[in-house]
């Protein structure tokens, strides 16, 4: 730990910032401020925008927090600035985050780990809205951004190809759908805490993810032991993986249907969400972990080199 012998460590706690999930990413830093002002750190939080090296250097933290969510906070952007300035930081360094940001590589890692994915391919924009691009259903999504921003699916009865929205990049990820329950589970350091199960009205998209009422969660899920276990091993193998460090978080879909070959990896998110009712604080609540003791771990696991 990169701390001085000053008795209150100094926080920089990041949030907001230019990305799409910036409203989410202020919720977060907010409440893991006000928690880190809670056990005893001198907090300051840091709206992150373009003089953000020059805040850092007036700042002068032991610790960066990293509560950015998104390009830029979550893509190895801020960590390689962390790094530059020789700030220990939080969460995952920069060749994990950049990895896992991008979710056709993010697959290339997985298949290489044995861990099971749906078949997907890359494709421009235009050729999507032109003809189906792979049997449907499928569905449609921005490889590299976060929170299910603009996802679409693509049902089997579908006659043409989908209208999709202007602010999607002009290259697209095109995804088999797999139908069943989303699952997920949170690795905090080198231990996978629990699954959770997300019940929602049809698809967990961004209003669903953020909207009270849209989905609740089942923690510890409902589900057989072997789907289970096989979460918490697959998350865990994605965190190693990727190369991921302090909290990670794997999400899945599950076919109930086809059992253990129903569950695959959709994706890790290295900046899951954090406020006291996302789905990785109630995950370490559920095992015994406090919201302020849980943010203290990553104030304490915070380095430079991840």
């Amino acid at each position: 730990m990169g701390m001085s012998s000053r008795t209150t460590p100094k926080v920089a706690v990041l949030m907001g910032g230019p990305s799409a999930e910036r409203e989410v990413s202020l919720s977060s830093g907010r409440e893991c401020a006000k928690a880190l002002t809670g056990e005893g750190f001198q907090v300051i939080e840091v709206d992150a925008g373009p003089d953000l090296p020059a805040r850092l250097a007036d700042i002068q933290p032991d610790v960066v927090f990293n509560a950015l969510h998104g390009r830029w906070g979550e893509d190895g952007c801020v960590q390689g600035l962390l790094e530059w300035l020789k700030i220990p930081y939080t969460h995952s360094g920069v060749l994990a985050s950049a990895l896992a940001m991008d979710k056709e590589r993010t697959k290339q890692v997985y298949r290489a780990a044995g861990l099971p994915v749906a078949d997907s391919l890359l494709a421009c924009k235009a050729e999507v809205e032109a003809r189906h691009v792979m049997q449907p259903p499928y569905v449609v999504k921005p490889y590299n951004e976060g929170s299910s921003v603009g996802v679409y699916i693509v049902q089997e009865a579908a006659n043409g190809p989908p209208v999709l929205s202007e602010d999607m990049p002009e290259i697209v990820m095109v995804e088999q759908y797999v139908p069943g329950r989303e699952l997920t589970t949170t690795v905090m350091g080198n231990r996978a805490l629990t699954v959770t199960d997300i019940v929602t009205d049809g698809w967990y998209d961004y209003h669903a993810k953020y909207a009270a009422g849209g989905s609740y969660h089942v923690v510890p899920a409902d589900i057989p032991q072997q789907i289970f276990d096989a979460c918490m091993d697959y998350a865990l193998r994605a965190h190693d993986a990727l190369g991921c460090r302090g909290v990670s978080r794997t999400d899945f879909r599950w076919d109930e249907a086809r059992g253990l070959d129903g569950l695959i990896l959709l994706e890790t998110n290295t900046q899951p969400g954090m406020t006291p009712t996302s789905l990785s604080p109630e995950q370490a609540d559920k095992v015994g972990i406090g919201f302020g003791q849980l943010c203290r771990w990553m104030v304490e696991d915070a380095s430079c080199n991840r």
